[in-house]
């Protein structure tokens, strides 16, 4: 918590004297949201308005909206979604469940579990967790929801910090469930209480797909007066709902292509779907989600000319669409992503209405939106902002000084030098800037998981050395399985597993294996004699560097742990001991 002075009035200081203020990042939430310490003087504002960041926003909705339980696993931009619920006074005296699953899929079956048993639940990842929870989600639309479950996918164009733009509306229109994307935080706020009742209503999973711009901005939200109780517990009224035997499956999936037609007839009179008229029927602008405040920054009155349908919720509003395409002449699609909707306006053929978008070049095919690209596409000049001076130099990440990575991977690549082949294999996470000079210790980063599957696959093809190096947290998220692969084929491979006791790259979250990764490695089969603990340390170099000699040479699964603590959350331990002192 930061400390600030504050002049403020309560109960307690009528004549709103300056007064020392405990606070979070956001002064105006602590007196509102569920988590506040009781004792703390605060701001006496108006008790339904909160400054809230879009994940707050959603967060703090799906408190207001009688939520039992979230899980999720921590991935920028999605994690404070999670955490404000962890941090929330009312969470822990309403008894409603928070944790971090130990990976996507895992979080998405247990969401599923609770709607099963009636209550409202949610689920949180970013655009490429949704790979890991595909197989549960895709399933949970032919199973269907219980009690009422919103799967939030944060998306993360420009790739701030991902290894991909994906779009996750195609997994929405994959599964042939509604999707929702708010244009702002306060449509975030309602989308989640109107998500839950479609939910219910329909008995179908909603996909809330959210971009790194509206999770980590920041606008006013008016709450709801009244919260929501929580459901009581309520078994399905068919109980062979949940059971995906073919034979039930089938029916199961006439049924969701049945709502289909619903969920569009929904789209049609949604409140997040709008068709804003216009004089100009030269043009016809679809926009969707938060672009839609980038196309109003175009123009000095917000007042744009063209008729504008703005989309908040999917499937397409078939009549809307075909309204715009009646009265206008040409149509410019402004959507952040994948040009889904441009695709499917613009058929096979490509033929009648012009429309433009990613696809021609109006817009560029990569990359997040902004005012000035939407100026481009308008046919305005690019007139937002001002150049860079050239003072401003980019700073590339890079591992903070004394990460206990920095002392593994130098042990690392001099155990390597006398070696021609060795590679290593690396995964998702800090030590991903291994890669960077002055390492250049790692030879790939593809997916959760991936470094102990690739390194066998290198070793079964005869690359020896083949190395993998993974994170604690990332070990139990996705390397166990690839990890027991290895053990029944024997296959050459040496897994040093760092060890820094957190889930560092996204915040510091707790390790679901802190304590347990030798007693995983050997339950999983690796013998015991080939499971070895090091200190990475600068005065233990050369005892680690005679370590991982022996492992590489030996021609089976040996796993090293370099273990310390995350010098980040060492300091962050400190400072809280110290202040509570």
């Amino acid at each position: 918590m930061l400390e600030s002075n504050l002049m403020s009035k309560s109960r307690d200081n009528p004549r709103g004297k300056k007064t020392k203020t405990l606070f979070r990042e956001n002064p105006m939430l602590e007196k509102y949201s569920y988590f506040c310490p009781s004792s703390i003087t605060f701001l006496n504002l108006n008790m339904q308005k909160l400054l809230l960041l879009g994940d707050e926003a959603i967060a703090q909705a799906a408190l207001d909206a009688g939520l039992s339980g979230i899980y999720a696993y921590p991935g920028t931009p999605s994690t404070e979604i999670t955490e404000f619920v962890q941090n929330s006074k009312f969470a822990a005296e309403n008894n409603i469940h928070s944790s971090w699953s130990v990976n996507e899929k895992t979080a998405m079956e247990s969401a599923l579990g609770m709607s099963y048993a009636g209550k409202r639940t949610m689920v949180c990842m970013k655009h490429v967790g949704l790979n890991v929870a595909a197989d549960p989600f895709i399933n949970s639309a032919i199973t269907g929801a219980n009690g009422g479950i919103l799967v939030v996918a944060a998306d993360d164009p420009s790739m701030h910090s991902s290894q991909n733009e994906q779009d996750s509306r195609f997994y929405g229109k994959f599964a042939l469930v509604p999707i929702l994307e708010p244009g702002d935080q306060q449509e975030a706020y309602d989308m989640v209480h109107y998500g839950f009742d479609f939910s219910e209503k329909f008995k179908v999973p909603v996909l809330m797909r959210i971009t790194t711009r509206m999770a980590h901005s920041r606008s006013g939200v008016v709450r709801k007066k009244e919260v929501r109780a929580q459901n009581e517990l309520k078994m399905p009224s068919d109980l062979r709902q949940f059971v995906l035997l073919p034979n039930i499956a089938r029916k199961r999936y006439k049924n969701l292509l049945r709502d289909h037609a619903s969920f569009i007839t929904e789209s049609e009179s949604s409140p997040f779907n709008k068709y804003i008229d216009g004089p100009d029927k030269s043009l016809g602008i679809i926009v969707c989600g938060i672009a839609y405040n980038y196309l109003l920054e175009n123009f000095a009155d917000r007042h744009v000319p063209f008729p504008v349908l703005k989309i908040g919720q999917y499937p397409l509003p078939h009549n809307l669409v075909e309204k715009m395409a009646d009265e206008c002449d040409e149509i410019l699609v402004i959507e952040d992503g994948y040009p889904i909707i441009e695709e499917l306006l613009k058929g096979y053929l490509g033929r009648g209405l012009k429309v433009k978008g990613r696809l021609d070049g109006t817009l560029p095919r990569d990359g997040e939106l902004n005012p000035n690209l939407v100026a481009v596409a308008l046919g305005k000049e690019d007139t937002f902002g001002l150049p860079v001076p050239d003072l401003v130099v980019g700073r590339p990440p890079s591992l903070c000084s004394g990460c206990p990575h920095i002392d593994s991977y130098y042990a690392l690549s001099e155990t390597l030098s006398a070696l021609s082949n060795g590679r290593v294999f690396s995964d998702i996470g800090c030590y991903t800037l291994g890669a960077l000079k002055p390492y250049e210790a790692i030879n790939s980063c593809v997916d959760m998981g991936a470094s102990i599957t690739m390194a066998k696959g290198a070793a079964d093809a005869g690359l020896i050395p083949a190395v993998a190096v993974i994170g604690d947290s990332t070990f139990t998220h996705s390397g166990m399985t690839g990890l027991l692969d290895a053990i029944n084929d024997k296959s050459p491979i040496t897994i040093m597993i760092l060890d820094n006791g957190t889930t560092a790259m996204t915040g510091g979250q707790d390790s679901p294996g802190f304590g347990k990764i030798e007693d995983i490695c050997k339950g999983l089969g690796v013998e015991e004699a080939h499971i070895r603990v090091l200190k990475p340390l600068k005065k233990y170099h050369d005892e680690n560097v005679a370590i991982m000699k022996e492992e590489l040479a030996y021609r089976g699964v040996s796993v090293i742990i370099p273990r310390r603590e995350c010098i980040v959350a060492i300091d962050k331990r400190m400072r809280d001991k110290f202040k509570n002192k």
